[in-house]
């Protein structure tokens, strides 16, 4: 093997499991972000349609 790549190898090889623990950890933080984001978007559509329903018991309510 060419000694320059036996180096390279020699060095990278061993930080292997820590690239990969990182990208696992960004993937993990991202999916946990998207999924609080997607709670949020739906209780805010609950709150619209609630308040929807509100304005047009109202607007019944004044006619």
């Amino acid at each position: 093997m060419d000694p320059i790549l036996a180096e390279v190898y020699s060095t990278v090889l061993p930080a292997a499991p820590f690239v990969i623990a990182a990208y696992v950890g960004i993937w993990v933080v991202l999916a946990v972000y998207v999924f609080v984001l997607s709670r949020r978007a739906k209780r805010t559509e609950r709150d619209l349609d609630a308040l929807k329903r509100a304005l047009d018991a109202r607007d019944r309510e004044h006619e």
